[in-house]
C-alpha cells in the first residue's frame, strides 16, 4: 500500500522554486500536516548559479519559494546549505571528471544534502518528514517497512536519482506527486487553480551550478585551464587533438574535432579517457557495447540482497530497463546484462529493480567491453 499517516505529521517541504514542489507542499498542507517550507542557500554567490528555465537555487528561485508558500500560508525560511553542498556535490564532480569518470551531480545531491543534510536537521528541529516534488512513491508495507517504488507515470519517474536513499531515510520521506496518474500540464494547472505563481515556469535543466552551461570550460577553470593532449584511435594512432581528457564522457559523439574521417567513413565515439597520460580513445559505435560492470559504493533502499539475483538495471536519468543479473560479493556489485548495452562509463550510477520497487544504487567503477569477432579468413 502507498504510504499513508494516521496522524498529522511535522513536514518540511523542500521548495526549490519551482512548480512540483510548490504543488508537493501544497497538497501535504490539504492532506492535515503541519507543514514548513524551507528553500536551499546552495551558493556563496546565486548569481553564479543558473536562472530562469535553468537553475533550481538562484535568488530568483527562492523568491519564486517564498510566493508560493505565501500563497499555501505556511511558514517559510532560507537554509543556507552551500559549503556542504560545495564540499559533496561540487567538489565531488570536479574530483570525478578529473579522474577520469562520469558522476551525476543531481543523483549525489539528493544522496547527500536533501536527504542527509537536510533531513539531519529536519530531525534535529523536531520535523517527522522531509516532502520534496519528486515524482516517486513509498511504500508501507504491513510488517512496518517501507519501499521505494517507481512513480505512476513512468514519463515523469524520478526514482533512479533517489536510488541512493536508505530504508531510514525513506522513512522520513514524502513524495507526493509519485502516486498521481496525471501529466506536467495537470500538474501546472492544478498550480494554477492553487494561484501559484509558478504555475508555468519553466522546468530546471543542466547543471545548476555552471552558470553558462559550459562544463568543458567550468572543469578548465577548477582543474588549471587547457591541457593539450591526443585523440587517438584504436590502434593508438593519432588522430587529433584535444584541450584537457576532462572534457570528454564515454559515448560522446559531437565535438571531436578529428581532422578527418574514420577509414569507414562512419561517425566516432570516445571509448575510453586516460587522465593519467591526457588522452582520449575513440572509435566506431559497437566498440561502446558493454557486457558487464563492477560498481562500487551499493546503497540499498532496504534490505540488501543475498547470493545472484534477476533484476532490471537503469543507467542514467532518462534511460530505459535493460535485463540483467546482479551478485554482491564483499562490497562490490557484480552485473551481467542480458544484451549489451552502449553509454556506459565510470562514475555513474546503475539503480537497480524488481518490477517497480527499487532495490538498490552503486557507483559504476569498471566495464567489460564485448569481445569482436575475429576477422574472416
Amino acid at each position: 500500500m502507498t504510504q499513508t499517516s494516521q496522524r498529522p505529521l511535522r513536514v518540511l517541504a523542500a521548495m526549490s522554486g519551482g512548480v512540483d514542489s510548490a504543488v508537493a507542499a501544497a497538497r501535504a498542507v490539504e492532506a492535515g500536516h503541519d507543514v514548513t517550507g524551507v528553500h536551499l542557500a546552495l551558493s556563496a554567490n546565486p548569481q553564479s548559479f543558473r536562472t530562469g528555465a535553468r537553475g533550481c537555487c538562484t535568488i530568483e528561485d527562492s523568491r519564486d519559494a517564498r510566493r508560493a508558500a505565501d500563497v499555501i500560508g505556511i511558514p517559510f525560511y532560507v537554509w543556507d546549505l552551500a559549503e556542504r553542498f560545495r564540499e559533496d556535490v561540487v567538489d565531488d564532480f570536479v574530483a570525478e571528471y578529473e579522474a577520469g569518470r562520469t558522476p551525476n551531480p543531481c543523483l549525489r545531491c539528493n544522496e547527500k544534502i536533501k536527504f542527509a543534510a537536510l533531513l539531519d536537521k529536519a530531525l534535529a528541529l523536531g520535523f517527522d518528514a522531509v516532502c520534496t516534488g519528486h515524482y516517486a512513491t513509498v511504500v508501507l508495507k504491513d510488517d512496518g517497512t517501507r519501499e521505494l517504488h517507481r512513480a505512476s507515470d513512468m514519463a515523469k519517474d524520478q526514482s533512479y536519482v533517489l536510488g541512493v536513499l536508505d530504508e531510514k531515510q525513506l522513512a522520513h520521506a514524502m513524495f507526493p506527486l509519485g502516486d498521481t496518474l496525471t501529466t506536467k500540464d495537470e500538474i501546472r494547472a492544478e498550480a494554477e487553480r492553487r494561484d501559484l505563481a509558478v504555475a508555468k515556469k519553466p522546468d530546471s535543466h543542466d547543471i545548476c551550478f555552471i552558470a553558462d552551461g559550459d562544463t568543458q570550460g567550468f572543469l578548465a577553470g577548477r582543474l588549471g585551464g587547457p591541457a593539450e593532449g591526443d585523440i587517438l584511435d584504436e590502434s593508438g594512432a593519432k588522430v587529433g587533438t584535444h584541450e584537457g581528457a576532462f572534457g570528454f564522457t564515454i559515448g560522446q559523439r559531437k565535438g571531436l574535432r578529428i581532422g578527418h574521417p574514420a577509414p569507414d567513413g562512419k561517425p566516432r565515439y570516445v571509448l575510453d579517457i586516460s587522465p593519467v597520460n591526457n588522452t582520449v580513445t575513440v572509435g566506431p559505435a559497437e566498440a561502446l557495447d558493454v557486457t558487464a560492470l563492477t560498481a562500487i559504493r551499493p546503497r540499498w533502499c532496504g534490505t540488501a540482497p543475498t547470493g545472484p539475483g534477476t533484476y532490471t538495471a537503469q543507467l542514467r536519468a532518462h534511460g530505459g530497463e535493460t535485463e540483467v543479473t546482479a551478485e554482491l560479493t564483499d562490497g562490490t556489485l557484480s552485473v551481467t546484462f542480458t544484451e549489451p548495452v552502449r553509454g556506459v562509463a565510470p562514475g555513474q550510477a546503475v539503480v537497480l529493480y524488481d518490477g517497480t520497487r527499487v532495490v538498490g544504487s552503486a557507483t559504476i567503477a569498471t566495464t567489460v567491453r564485448k569481445e569482436k569477432a575475429a576477422a574472416p579468413r
